[in-house]
This record gives C-alpha cells, structure tokens and sequence, in this order.
C-alpha cells in the first residue's frame, strides 16, 4: 500500500489548500463593501466562505470563496436562500389566536394567518409572555431548543432568544441534541468525554500511519458540505486524498452511499441490515477472542471490566455465544466476511471511524460502546493512526488546530457589569428536559422520568418560542406531535420561511437569512483555520428583522431601557468590532499577526491563521496512552470502563452496564407480511431540512417528491418500477414518494432522507412530501441518554395509483 507521508500530505491538503484558500479571494474594491452591482461580496455559511454576486439587489450567485478539490453543491444555493416563495414576509398571526387570545379558536396549522404590524405583534407576544409567565412561572415558558441555524457569532438565534429570556426571568432549557444524544451521554461513562465533538487523530498522521480505515455507518462526502460554525473545507479534501492513498478502505453501512460511490473501487463496501451493528461488532470481537487476537496486555493496563463483557460474549452470561454465526443471522453479513473482518483489523494498523447514524436507533448507546470495545481489543488506542474516532464526518474533525485568534460570541446571559452595571434580575434556565422528548414532555407535564442516573420531572409547557430551528422535520412521528403541539396556550416561531413549524403556530416572525445582516465566523469547529468576514450581500427582504432587532426590540417591553441592557450599548458594528478585538489579542499571543478592525472589513478577505506543526501530530487518547496514571480519562477509574459500576448502579432494563444486543421493537424477527425497515440517512443536497425548497431539489426530486431508495428485488416483488409514485405507510403515517430503484441498498430495506418538510394532507393524512418522520419511532433510545429513534422503524409499501395530490410544503398558507 502506498504511504503518504505527513509532509506530503501537508504539502497537498494542508498548506497547499491554505493558500489556495486565500489567493482565491482577491482583493476586492472598497466599493465590495456597498454592495455595488459588479462586486463580489464575502460572506460565510454552514457551508464555508461564500462569494455572492449582487446584480440590482437581488442575489443572483454564490460560490466558494476557498479553492477546492471535491465540488460542494450547497455552496451555489444563496439566491434560492434568499429569493424564494416560502420566505415569509410579514409578521402573521393565527387568525383565531388574533381575534381572542385569552380563548383562540381555530386549529394549529389549519386556521389561516392575518398580516399585522411589527409594533402589534410585539405587544400582543409581550403581554401574552409576561401573563403566562406571571400564572404558570418561568419554568412553563419553552425557549426553544438548538438549531442548524446560519453561521455567525453575533445572530446566534437560540443565544438570542435565551438572552431574552434570562431578562424576562428564566425559562426551561434542553438537554442533548437529535445529532448525537445516545453517544453523548453514554461515552463519558466510557471514555470520561463526550467524544463525538471532539478533536480527533489529524488527517496527516492518518495518513502516514493507517494501514486501514474503516467507515463505519458514516457518509463524510455528505455531512462534511457543512460545520457548525463553518467549514474549512479541509475534510472532504482528505478523503480525496485517502482515496489515492492506496490504504485499505472498507465501508461498513446498509446503503452504497455518496462516499461509497467516491470511493468506487479504492474501497469495500459491506451491507449489514439497519441496526445490527452491535451484533456484527461482537462477531468480529468474538473471532478476535476465540483466536487469541484480542491485546491483553493493553485490556489490562488500559480498560476496566473486560472480564464481564469476556464473559458476555461467551455466551456465559445469558447462554448465547456471539459467534460469527451468530452475528452473520442477525446482520447478513457471512461468516467469512465476519473472519476476515477480525484478521485484517488485527494484522494492520487500523482506523474505526464511527458515524452518528446508527446511534439514532433504540439502544443507540450500545453502538459507539460497542466499537470502542472493539478498538480496545485490538489494542490500538492511542496509537498513531490507530484506535477510533466519532467526528471524522462532522465538521473536518481531523483537520489540525491552527494557531489562532479565535472569535468569542454572544452570550446567553448578561450580568450586571457587562450590561453596564444594570440592576437586572438575570435567571437562565431554570429546568431543562432531553430535546429528543419534548412530545413527551408536553403529553405527560408533572410526570418523573429516568436519564443519566436521576429522576427528572417533565415541566407543563405553556409557552414555546422557537428561533433557529425546525423542530417538525427533526421531530419523530410527526401526527404524534402535531397532536401534542396543540396543548401550549402560545407558539411563537421566528423564522425565514413558511415551515411546518411556522404553518402550526400562533405568531410568526418574518427573519433576515444571514446574506441580509453583518457577523463574523470562524471556520472549522476543530481548526479554527480561518477568520471571515460575513458581510451583509442584500437588504433585509419585505419586512424581516434579524433576531438581534427583534430580541432588543422585545427587551424594551419588559422595562424602559431594556434594548440597551440587552444591547450592551452596542450597535451591531460595535459588537462585531470587540469581537474582533478580544480575537486580535489572541491572534497576538499566537503571534498571528491581524489587521485592526476597520481595515479587515474594509478589506473583504479571509483571514487564514497559522500552521503548528506539534497539532498536526496529535493523536487522539495519545497521552493516556503514554501514561494512564498522570494523564487519567475522566471515568471514574481513569480508563476506559467497557462495564460501568456507574451503569450498572442505574438499574436499566434499556441499558446494561457493558455493550449488548438488545433486539430491536421493530426488528427483522418481528416483521409482519410485506414490511420493510426503514432508514433515514442525510440527503446529498440539502443541510437537514435547509434548502428543501430550494432549486437543488431538482437534482434528487422524482415527480418532485422525496426519492425512496428500493433494492431491484422489493421493488419487483411489489410491481414498482424506478420512478414510479410510491405510498409508504405504517401505523404512524403515511408518505408519497418517488421511487430510486437501486442495488445500492441492502435487500430488505429502503431509505427516505431525512428532512423533507411535513406537507400532510387535509383529507387522506398523507405527507404529499415524503418526510420520513411521519413514519419513524417517537422513543428514547434508552433512559440512560432520552436520544432520538429516527433510524428506528418499518414499513410497507405500494405503487401509488391514481392523481398525485398537491405539492404545499413550500406555499405559504392563505394570506401568508
């Protein structure tokens, strides 16, 4: 096999790209920065440094603003961001909320909306906040939860809208997130971090010292389009550079996905069923034990409780051997496969890189558990290109920490001094619940439940004020939701667009995108490579507001002087001044050299910051490694605990203290007649539920409904043919599709990305759309982590026959 060097691999991904980055952005006229109709102004996304074209106003193109080796088709969707039908343009209300608040009529998401002021809906939000909150306490009062919000480090909408509502007096938070709440719960009781946001062993030292990678139920060439903050691009062009590299590359995933296709014959692609991961790990950890293969001396040195989980797989505790057999039966995969699997992992220095998929399913904790066990038998943590990682798919993690001054944000909270010496009563949250339970929280208010150890009481839910987010296309079972969604008194959504969340509640707030207002970002979570400018492209269409006007708008209800307590005597240019300030004063301990502030904006360039070379080389659980008594893991041994005293203390039947197989509610062995599982993997072309709406949709929609992907064999046994209208349905719901009929997907099996926005219909109750989450499991994964079950489900389907209704998800509702 080929072996890059770290030099070279510098040389090709790293400084190289580096530069290409900043020579890709000349310098532009000062003119750039008025949005004169021939400039190209700089700007930042999810989707990392963006150059718009403005032509008379309106938007008309963006682009990379970094050189590029792998193409990223969310980069070009600025204009639709911008100009599209489905932004709304006014503030609305329900209709039967504006006649009678104290006693609304009507339905959420059936009444239709009436246009108001923006003074209007600013009083009638404020009197209604301040009474629910006055009768029920802060606690009824729901400020929203996370969301893939626009990049930026001033217009964080859900730090916004939190900030509010510290000054109003406090209110109930969440818990987790719907990307990772299993492993994120459960990987401090193993590994003493949360490890799924977490820097992991650099791409240079992958490199040069993997002899194998696997990919193990994850889809990098999709989730890397996008970071957090925003992405330094860097991930995608590693993976370009692993597919050269001539290392042994297997991807282990039940549909031949976008990077399956990359990769093409540089890899092996292996089709377990959905959610029998567990299974086909301890298959493989089986065969490492029964030969003898398994690293006793690093079990012994470096983890707890191997014995116990020994003893499980055995067969010695519950009487099942977890043989290749056994695993070959519940995963499809074949006994030859499950041996080889085990002997390449032994005979190389192999890289298990986790994805966040299948721990989106019940028993979600058992999986990152699971091959973090299977790393540790093979002995390789710690080790330079060896060992596991959970966040090589999510923002470039991987890409080395750069020498850097870093920009701070906006703040939740204000205190006293820093708001000028105001004598503000300042509470934040006062409870909070796991995100992925929020339907639950809402049916059983006042009821006690379990998660991570403690008894926990559901808050009664009067209020909800969702900023940023889209909670109707994360959510699961969507009908179970709009059911529970009609308890609150009030449901405020600010937002750009007319969602399905904005279609279901009371007051909407129409929102600037982020190429209408001016911030800041950094790109790549983990690297901090560059410093960008976002500057503001167009102005603010119709009557939308950023969330800072509205917020400090709203601030001033609460009490005269409120804006400037919740402004820090600042204007938005001044924010974005001593954000820069306090990461110039970083940058010169770093010895990164920045311009002030005035010529930095003026200038319309990226800031790239400075290569370390000792970050470069970083390899993850490297210290431990060397010296696991001066540099402990924060479990309560200091090792990695593949059986937990902590766990086992908690006493759940939904989580044992060491990895197990826990079959599945809606699993294989229980299929009815004709049933399918059902998988609900990230799209290529959209970031979640963002862009749905937009132009791209043209290059996946069939008949302009979601794509089903159906292997040949069940799409023959149900006489459906690729691009045929498809009803998939179970006793959750019901969806229209279009049918992709391919090889690419494990037989028995389909797939519906996730993130189409609900469109039910009024009289059938079908999602005209094709949002999988009309069909997907509203459980906790367990009731150690509360995460969420998207991947978990069946279903049936059939050809569609007779008139395709009509496609609404994106009109705004009457009078809209």
């Amino acid at each position: 096999m080929t072996n890059i060097s770290r030099r070279g691999f510098l040389k090709g991904a790293g400084a190289s790209a580096g530069a290409l980055a900043i020579s890709s952005i000349a310098p532009l006229p000062a003119s750039a920065a008025t949005g004169r109709s021939d400039s190209l102004i700089l700007t930042a996304s999810r989707m990392g440094p963006l150059l718009c074209e403005v032509k008379d106003g309106q938007l008309v193109s963006t682009k990379s603003g970094l050189a590029q080796t792998v193409p990223n088709s969310l980069q070009l969707t600025g204009p639709s961001q911008v100009h599209t039908k489905a932004r709304v343009k006014y503030p609305m209300v329900r209709k039967g909320y504006l006649e009678n608040p104290s006693n609304p009529q009507g339905v959420r998401g059936r009444d239709e909306f009436v246009q108001v002021s923006w003074d209007d809906a600013y009083k009638l939000i404020h009197e209604q906040h301040m009474r629910i909150r006055k009768q029920y306490g802060p606690e009824s009062v729901f400020a929203g939860s996370y969301g893939w919000r626009s990049s930026g480090i001033l217009h964080k909408a859900q730090t916004l809208l939190q900030r509010y509502m510290s000054m109003a007096g406090g209110y109930s938070g969440h818990l987790g997130d719907y990307s990772t709440g299993a492993a994120q719960v459960i990987m401090p009781h193993v590994v003493g971090s949360i490890e799924v946001y977490e820097q992991q062993t650099t791409y240079p030292v992958i490199l040069e010292n993997s002899e194998v990678v696997v990919l193990w139920g994850l889809n990098p060439l999709n989730t890397l389009k996008i970071a957090w903050s925003s992405t330094d691009g860097q991930g995608l062009e590693f993976f370009h550079q692993l597919k050269k590299s001539g290392k042994t590359i297997i991807i282990i995933d039940p549909m031949r996905s976008e990077t399956a296709e990359f990769f093409g014959d540089a890899a092996q692609w292996i089709a377990p069923n959905p959610q029998s991961d567990v299974a086909l790990m301890m298959g493989v950890a089986h065969q490492l034990l029964a030969n003898k293969q398994h690293d006793t001396e690093f079990l012994d040195k470096y983890t707890v409780g191997f014995d116990k989980f020994e003893a499980y797989l055995m067969g010695k505790e519950d009487g099942v051997e977890k043989t290749p057999q056994w695993a070959a039966e519940i995963s499809g995969v074949s006994v030859k496969q499950i041996e080889l699997l085990a002997k390449i992992f032994n005979e190389n220095r192999t890289m298990l890189m986790g994805g966040w998929g299948m721990q989106r399913q019940q028993y979600g904790e058992q999986r990152h558990w699971m091959l973090t066990t299977l790393a540790s038998m093979l002995g390789q943590v710690g080790l330079p290109g060896g060992g596991f990682g959970y966040s090589y798919h999510y923002s470039n993690g991987g890409n080395p920490t750069r020498d850097a001054g870093v920009l701070p944000a906006i703040s939740p909270t204000l205190g006293g001094a820093s708001a000028g010496g105001n004598d503000w009563a300042i509470q934040g949250s006062v409870t909070a619940f796991p995100v992925a339970r929020i339907v639950e929280c809402l049916e059983r208010p006042g009821a006690q439940y379990q998660h991570n150890g403690h008894t926990l009481t559901f808050p009664e839910l009067k209020m909800i004020w969702w900023a940023g987010g889209a909670n109707f296309t994360h959510h699961q079972d969507t009908n179970r939701l709009i059911e529970a969604w009609q308890k609150p008194e009030l449901i405020v959504i600010s937002e750009p667009y007319w969602t399905a969340a904005a279609k279901h509640a009371d007051i909407v707030l129409p929102i600037t995108t982020s190429f209408e207002r001016n911030d800041m970002t950094m790109t790549g979570d983990y690297s901090n490579q560059h410093l960008v400018p976002m500057k503001q492209a167009v102005k603010p269409q119709f009557e939308a507001r950023s969330d800072l006007d509205v917020f400090s708008d709203m601030a001033e209800f609460i009490r005269p002087g409120g804006k400037n307590v919740y402004m820090e005597n600042k204007t938005e240019m001044e924010w974005l001044r001593d954000f820069y300030k306090a990461a110039q004063q970083g940058g010169r301990n770093a010895r990164v050299p920045m311009m002030n502030f005035s010529k930095f904006w003026e200038a319309n360039e990226l800031i790239e910051m400075k290569w370390n070379e000792k970050n470069a080389q970083f390899v993850r659980f490297g210290d431990f490694r060397e010296d696991p008594v001066m540099n402990p893991l924060g479990t309560p041994s200091g090792k990695i605990e593949i059986f937990s005293k902590t766990i086992e203390g908690y006493k759940l039947e939904d989580c044992p203290p060491h990895p197990t197989w826990i079959e599945p509610t809606e699993w294989a062995a229980n299929y009815k007649q004709g049933e399918l599982q059902l998988m609900t993997s990230h799209a290529a072309h959209r970031l979640h539920s963002q862009f749905n709406y937009a132009d791209i949709r043209k290059e996946y929609a069939i008949q302009d409904r979601e794509p089903i992907t159906i292997h040949p064999e069940d799409a023959k046994a149900r006489g459906i043919s690729d691009g045929d209208l498809v009803r998939a349905f179970n006793d959750r719901g019901q969806v229209l599709v279009g049918a992709h009929v391919s090889d690419g997907i494990k037989q028995g099996s389909v797939c519906i990305h996730e993130g189409a926005w609900p469109d039910l219909d009024p009289k059938t109750g079908m999602c005209k759309n094709g949002g999988p989450n009309v069909l997907t499991m509203d459980i906790p994964t367990s009731r150690l982590a509360n995460g969420n079950c998207g991947n978990s489900g069946v279903v049936r389907i059939e050809k569609f026959v007779g008139e395709a209704p009509t496609l609404t998800a994106f009109t705004p509702p009457k009078n809209g």
